[in-house]
């Protein structure tokens, strides 16, 4: 077996060989290929020499030589392999944009279920003023349309602050529509005017506030006393109502929403102050959104407990109305697990299941509903929750659809 040597950057020893010389040039080096008895090239420091052995089986190939040092030379262009991961890459980014694009919609559509969620009560509100009968408008309690309205307020500081244009339409279409049934309470005499005049000053400062911190007009320190205020509003609220709810099984109190006025006040004040640790200080910042979300949570416990200890009164129930409160909360659920954010995903899923679907469960079962309009209630939202989880594994490349509930649950 012969061997030959390539000399690069510099010259070898006299190499004997035939009459063919082929010389091929780099940017850096000359290659001499030759086979002349005559021809050398003076030798120069030895680090200055670099050989590579090259092993043929009978002869010298200066082709394959040729095909091997093209290979190096042009192993900065990406490989085929490599393009494939590119071109796999580029796909993979535009399925993500392409999901997020479409959950947006979904998030902006959700205003029309809500919309008309409303609108029923408002018109039979103003039907029964029109008429001189006020009294009807006292069936409707105005504390609940309050926290209601307080739970609005406090999703569109939350919603403002992370940017999130569509769920800041949602809110900011329940904080116009809720107050507008209030007015409506109070027109009749249903909600005190101090009462009145005070949630109207809060709903007129909260969407100026939050509609300036949007845009970045709004000075640092009122939005931050913003959320200290929404904070203990929801902290205060939060537990009133949970005890109101079974106030002919427990006496009624006002005592569980002053407890909780004075910690939140306290917390809070510590927060700013920086008497707290860190990661407590961050927690109290988030808590608004948690507590606005629970009170929301807490509407549909409060319904199925009206439900089990009054059944004839489901028949008063419009299951239209549950129907359209499941749809636009389930519109929510993709843009909530796509930007995972549990609090939204856990309030969505919540209102869909329990508020919605839930109430028309009581309903089919006492016979308020048929069969075909419940089964195809259930069988419209399973398929709907399968379809975000399956369409949300497949844009950030998962494979399972459960991968995504996972991620967004545990975080990992």
């Amino acid at each position: 077996m012969t061997v030959g040597y390539v000399a690069a950057l510099g010259g070898a020893p006299p190499l004997q060989s035939s009459t063919t010389t082929t010389y091929y040039t780099t940017n850096s080096a000359y290659l001499l290929l030759h086979h002349h008895p005559h021809f050398s090239i003076p030798p120069l420091k030895r680090s200055q020499v670099y050989t590579l052995k090259l092993a043929c089986c009978s002869s010298f190939n200066p082709s394959f030589l040729l095909k091997k040092l093209h290979r190096a030379l042009d192993s900065d262009i990406p490989s085929p392999l490599h393009q494939e991961e590119i071109e796999q890459e580029e796909i993979s980014k535009k399925n993500l944009q392409k999901w997020d694009r479409l959950t947006a919609k979904f998030a902006g559509a959700a205003n029309v279920p809500f919309l008309l969620l409303q609108l029923p009560q408002i018109v039979l509100n103003a039907r029964n003023l029109l008429a001189g009968n006020e009294a009807a408008l006292f069936a409707v309690p105005w504390l609940g349309m309050f926290t209601g309205l307080l739970g609005n307020l406090s999703l569109l500081s939350y919603f403002a602050k992370k940017g999130e244009t569509e769920a800041m339409v949602v809110q900011t279409l329940g904080v116009i529509s809720t107050y507008a049934v209030i007015t409506q309470l109070a027109m009749a005499g249903s909600m005190p005017v101090p009462q009145f005049t005070a949630t109207s000053a809060v709903v007129a400062c909260g969407l100026l506030i939050n509609f300036l911190n949007y845009f970045k007009l709004l000075n640092h320190k009122i939005w931050n006393f913003w959320e200290d205020f929404i904070t203990v509003a929801g902290l205060s609220a939060l537990p009133q109502v949970m005890w109101s709810t079974f106030v002919p099984y427990v006496t009624h109190s006002i005592l569980p929403g002053i407890i909780c006025f004075v910690i939140a006040m306290v917390t809070v004040i510590m927060a700013r102050i920086g008497k707290l640790p860190e990661n407590v200080t961050k927690f109290v910042g988030s808590i608004s959104g948690w507590t606005a979300t629970l009170l929301f949570m807490w509407m549909p416990v409060a319904q199925m407990w009206t439900n089990f200890l009054n059944p004839e009164n489901i028949r008063g129930l419009s299951s239209f109305s549950m129907l359209l409160a499941m749809t636009g909360n389930g519109l929510l659920i993709p843009r909530a697990l796509f930007v995972k954010d549990l609090m939204w995903f856990t309030g969505s899923c919540w209102a869909s299941f329990f508020y919605g679907w839930g109430n028309l469960i009581c309903m089919y079962l006492c016979a308020s509903i048929s069969k075909e309009f419940f089964l195809a209630a259930t069988i419209g939202l399973f398929l709907w929750i399968g379809l975000a989880l399956w369409s949300d594994s497949k844009a950030y490349g998962h494979d399972s659809p459960l991968a995504s509930l996972k991620l967004l649950l545990l975080g990992s």
